[in-house]
């Protein structure tokens, strides 16, 4: 890969797109706020929806770099900015509270994960806890810019210096007092949150589902109080056990049927990526996505483990078998949406289409 001597790359590859940083922006002692600045060429690529996170390359001297994921904080159409909180052990936390600054070149993989509202113009509840706020503000930022929405927040935290974009939130509040409500829950003033609290919260909320992001234990909390009277969206990270930045190396039976030998035992499947048929034999011991790269097809994917959702699409027919479904839900389950770095194929003939 050939970079630039601004810090863009004029395409991209497996091993992503390095972008420059444009401006850090300090909001806690703990937590900054990192924007990429994206060339005109590659603003497509990076355009994002709310609620989605970037795939980061943090620099190492151990190893050339720890992949990590982290919550874009922008609305959509108004840039791309993650924020960062610094995590007690957390190598790459660190790293960028420290070091990231203005000229800085980081690899990244384009904007993915299905933690995301479909409309601006929906009425939604937020519950976040912490560095969860930043996908959850980007959710609130766009609703707020760009659609019509109502808007309720329940936010925990430590105190009040630890509070992410607490004056924004703030101004935010004060300019749309009709949209946007905001129950700031400081457990320094009121201990950790508690069911009566959610339960008080939502009584006295407007409609709509609720979006959660934040520790496991608030996020437990959240759903057993609230999932039996809303529909919960959850966002979960782990952390990889694969490097996305490195070349994929698909398995021997991929291979094979890239050379139209698959040994017998394969399906056929006619699969839609962008508009674009892709006719292909498909090993019954292999992913789609091994397959299709395989193929030299450019498919979506990011971490190859069945929790993003980047490579989601859709059995229009024949049948499938996934040993990890973490990023779908039951509603998409039900409606036929697969996780193409996970599904093998069961049925003779299938047809599948990313959207």
């Amino acid at each position: 890969m050939t970079q630039s001597a601004t810090g863009h790359v004029s395409s991209t590859d497996a091993g992503g797109t390095y972008l420059t940083v444009a401006e850090v922006r300090r909001e806690t002692a703990d937590a900054v706020s990192i924007t990429f600045d994206v060339p005109t060429e590659l603003q497509a690529l990076f355009d994002h929806r709310a609620g989605q996170f970037l795939t980061v390359a943090v620099p190492s001297d151990r190893v050339p770099h720890v992949a990590r994921c982290y919550s874009l904080s922008s609305a959509p159409g108004s840039g791309s900015t993650i924020t960062v909180k610094r995590i007690d052990g957390g190598y790459a936390s660190d790293w960028l509270n420290t070091n990231a600054t203005s000229g800085l070149s980081l690899q990244l993989l384009p904007p993915s994960g299905h933690f995301t509202v479909p409309d601006p113009d929906t009425d939604v509840l937020l519950a976040a806890a912490g560095s969860g706020i930043t996908p959850v503000m980007s959710i609130l930022r766009w609703i707020l810019e760009a659609g019509t929405g109502n808007v309720g927040l329940f936010y925990a935290n430590r105190d009040r210096d630890t509070t992410i974009f607490a004056e924004e939130l703030d101004r935010l509040a004060a300019a749309h007092p009709d949209r946007l409500t905001i129950v700031h829950w400081l457990e320094d003033q009121r201990g950790l949150p508690s069911p009566d609290g959610l339960t008080s919260w939502i009584d006295q909320a407007h409609d709509g589902d609720v979006w959660t992001c934040g520790p496991a234990p608030f996020m437990n909390l959240v759903v057993s109080t609230l999932g039996s009277t809303r529909h919960v969206h959850r966002e979960e990270y782990r952390s990889l056990s694969n490097d996305p930045f490195a070349p994929v190396e698909p398995p021997a039976s991929a291979v094979s049927a890239s050379d139209g030998d698959a040994d017998g035992d394969a399906a056929r499947a006619e699969v839609e990526i962008d508009g674009t048929v892709h006719e292909i034999s498909w090993p019954r011991d292999a992913s789609l996505v091994d397959t299709l790269l395989a193929l030299e097809v450019d498919v979506p994917y990011t971490c190859r483990e069945g929790w993003c959702g980047s490579c989601t699409c859709k059995v229009e027919e024949g049948s499938v078998t996934m040993k990890i479904t973490d990023a779908l839900e039951a509603d998409d389950e039900a409606e036929g949406y697969i996780l193409g770095c996970q599904a093998r194929p069961t049925s003779d003939t299938l047809r599948i289409v990313f959207d």
